[in-house]
């Protein structure tokens, strides 16, 4: 019996970090989305250009650092971060500190997921049957193509993308590699609309963050799609004698 209350407290304590992500998730979503706003670097664009022109190296570190902190919590302003990247760091190496950033945070996130609840959900589904079975199977099976498909495809949310790997059992290595490649092509878009800000500032305007859905952009982030999907395709092909 003295068994019950430790294997209890275990599985508190490894709820804890993934517990703590969304509490602080949900309260940022209400507090913070107000002050990581496109406005708010506008305002600031002065202070923050002179506060890294006077300490580079500190201020590379405290971004990549904030920029963590968002993308591990979830917390609102990941757009406007990989903005202010482009804007204080040039397309490069401001995507590098983007994509450092974003991958490091997901990968928290991740191991946050995976040690409290994948786990056990992957072998729960693993030791399943019917369509959960099948489901996990085909996953495992395309592990590398979907994961590069959630990373490429611009309708999947980073959260997302983030949680269903550590749910289904994705290796730590495997996640990261898939991440950090997969973000490349988004990263080096919207950071290359930061480094424009200080022209948009200078006429009043807003950026244009819908520039990833324009068709010279968004065609080529499709071709990516295309490739990743083609395993999958040719293991269907196969399955069906065609």
């Amino acid at each position: 019996m003295a068994d019950i209350p430790r294997a209890v407290n275990n599985g508190v304590l490894r709820r804890l970090p993934l517990i703590a992500i969304l509490a602080v998730a949900t309260i940022g979503a209400f507090t913070l989305r107000d002050y990581l706003s496109f406005e708010t670097l506008r305002d600031n664009r002065e202070a923050l250009i002179a506060f890294r022109d006077a300490n580079y190296a500190g201020t590379v570190f405290v971004f990549i650092l904030v920029y963590i902190v968002l993308v591990a919590f979830s917390l609102p302003g990941a757009t406007i971060a990989t903005l202010t990247g482009g804007f204080l760091f040039a397309t490069f190496p401001g995507a590098l500190f983007n994509i450092t950033g974003a991958t490091i945070g997901a990968t928290l996130i991740f191991l946050a997921a995976k040690w409290g609840l994948g786990e056990r959900l992957a072998a729960r589904m693993e030791a399943s049957d019917g369509a959960v079975k099948r489901l996990k199977d085909g996953i495992d099976e395309n592990q590398w193509s979907v994961l590069f498909l959630m990373r490429l495809v611009p309708a999947v949310p980073f959260f997302v993308a983030n949680l269903i790997p550590a749910l289904v059992g994705v290796p730590l290595g495997r996640f990261v590699i898939t991440t950090f490649l997969g973000i490349i092509p988004g990263a080096v878009v919207y950071t290359s609309v930061g480094a424009g800000l200080g022209e948009v500032f200078e006429r009043g305007e807003s950026p244009d963050l819908g520039l990833i859905f324009e068709p010279h952009i968004l065609m080529p982030i499709l071709g990516l799609c295309v490739l990743a999907a083609l395993p999958i395709l040719m293991k269907l092909f196969r399955k069906k004698g065609l």
